[in-house]
């Protein structure tokens, strides 16, 4: 008996060192394959179901370690390969040395909330209101919520923007000056007339008059003609500042932020322009909702004229201020190319890419009194015109419309080849040829063409008839 039970511990033995033979074979396995294994690894349960398949594979070829009971007793074994095989249970692929950027998941966006002056009635405001006067409140309302949100879009501007490119160093004082203008100066007006209105609520929250209001309230927007005529040189700063790294890498950060609801800076900043041109349409439909005998309907069309005036001196300024922009701009190739009519002009009446004869892309500009046709040009980082051939006076002016297929245009090659002539191009050329050479030009579109034969012949005709004006007769 005592022989057999030692065959048997002898057998038991023999199985627990296969085991354990087993086991190890198992760990250098996993070691060999830990190290071919990509940085994109499989997961573990897949890679324990492969290596129990090639296990059972090799376990025929496997050799029992007989000298393994001389290296490690059962229970430190055992209790060895446990902790091995935990630590082994674990695997992850290594991660690499660097974390390339990624692009953050899409932010919530901080929509605004449609309201409805309706919604903040108690009960049934068809019993309560006449439909003309539903309508009223509803746009009073309207204009009311839109200058809280234009309020707090300023502010944001101010402190999330300006502020923050300020304390960053992202920009100078005088470059955050040109980009932002007199955006804060814009607060303290749009806040008098929410309080204004607020305080003219009466209890059932209608607000019976509100034309004496606007009257005394809308002279104060002539700060926005400063405003705005300053936006064509902010924007122009602004894209150039974009090319520079930490300023386009703020900016794409804000961008992608709740509070900028996936608007560009540029969109916020263009916000009072917005603004200012949505009051005619506002006061116009609180003036349809308005009873004949109400106290509004005639202070309603006093305020309009006064916002509509504000307007027009915006766009006059802003052309000019445009105008003066293009100018600054033009490069001059010769002397005799300065036209002092160019340094006169006030307004671009009409602008535009057009090809030559030979496939050359100008810029050409329409001025109330010499029409340019320039190149594009960049020096040191800004982009601007390069004069082409001489300026042609509009008193020197003669116009042709062509029609389609009159010309060959393109390139030299395709002036000898077979094929149809230019479509959408008419020639410009002084009455005295010596002045200067003609162009024949060509437009992208036929409605494209109208417009600069439109405006051609209307400041041809003008300046005619002011000539004309001229003529002393005796």
């Amino acid at each position: 008996m005592s022989l057999e039970r030692e065959q048997l511990d002898e057998t038991d033995w023999d199985v627990k060192i296969h085991n354990m033979s087993t086991l190890l074979e198992l760990i250098e396995l996993r070691k060999r394959r830990r190290q071919s294994v990509d940085q994109d690894a499989l997961s573990v349960q897949s890679l324990d179901i492969s290596m129990l398949k090639e296990t059972k594979r090799k376990r025929r070829s496997l050799r029992r370690v007989a000298s393994i009971a001389n290296i490690l007793s059962p229970v430190n074994a055992m209790k060895n390969i446990g902790q091995m095989l935990q630590r082994s249970s674990s695997f992850k692929a290594p991660s690499p040395a660097t974390t390339p950027y990624r692009k953050p998941k899409p932010a919530k966006i901080d929509r605004k909330p449609s309201r409805l002056w309706r919604d903040s009635i108690e009960g049934d405001i068809q019993q309560l209101f006449a439909r003309d006067e539903i309508k009223r409140q509803e746009t009073i309302f309207e204009l009311l919520h839109g200058e809280e949100d234009l309020i707090q879009d300023l502010k944001m501007v101010k402190k999330t923007y300006h502020d923050s490119m300020e304390k960053l160093g992202l920009m100078t004082d005088p470059e955050l000056k040109q980009i932002f203008g007199i955006i804060e100066e814009l607060v303290p007006n749009h806040e008098d007339l929410v309080s204004r209105l607020q305080k003219s609520k009466r209890v059932d929250g209608t607000i019976y008059a509100i034309g004496r209001i606007l009257v005394d309230w809308l002279p104060c927007l002539q700060c926005y003609i400063e405003y705005c005529a300053n936006q064509i040189y902010a924007k122009a700063l602004l894209d150039e500042k974009k090319d520079e790294s930490r300023v386009h890498d703020f900016l794409q950060r804000c961008q992608e932020s709740p509070f900028s609801r996936k608007l560009d800076l540029w969109s916020f900043l263009d916000v009072p322009r917005s603004r200012l041109v949505k009051y005619p349409l506002l006061l116009k439909n609180i003036q349809k909702s308005t009873p004949q005998d109400h106290e509004d309907k005639q202070l309603l069309e006093e305020a309009l004229k006064i916002v509509e005036g504000i307007i027009g001196e915006v766009d006059r300024k802003t052309g000019e201020s445009k105008c003066r922009f293009t100018v600054e701009r033009l490069e001059y190739l010769d002397e005799k190319q300065k036209d002092p009519l160019i340094e006169q002009s006030k307004e671009v009446l009409c602008e535009g890419t057009l090809k030559n004869s030979r496939g050359t892309k100008l810029n050409v500009f329409l001025f109330e009194d010499i029409l340019v046709l320039t190149r594009p040009a960049t020096r040191n980082g800004c982009y601007g015109h390069q004069v082409y051939q001489q300026p042609i006076p509009i008193k020197e002016l003669v116009l042709e419309d062509l029609k389609d297929g009159e010309v060959k245009m393109g390139s030299f090659r395709n002036a000898f080849g077979q094929g149809s002539g230019g479509k959408n191009i008419f020639r410009v050329s002084f009455k005295d040829s010596t002045m200067g050479r003609a162009h024949t030009l060509q437009a992208t579109s036929e409605h494209d063409k109208m417009q600069w034969l439109l405006c051609l012949r209307d400041v041809v005709s003008r300046k005619e008839a002011k000539e004309n004006d001229k003529v002393v007769f005796v």
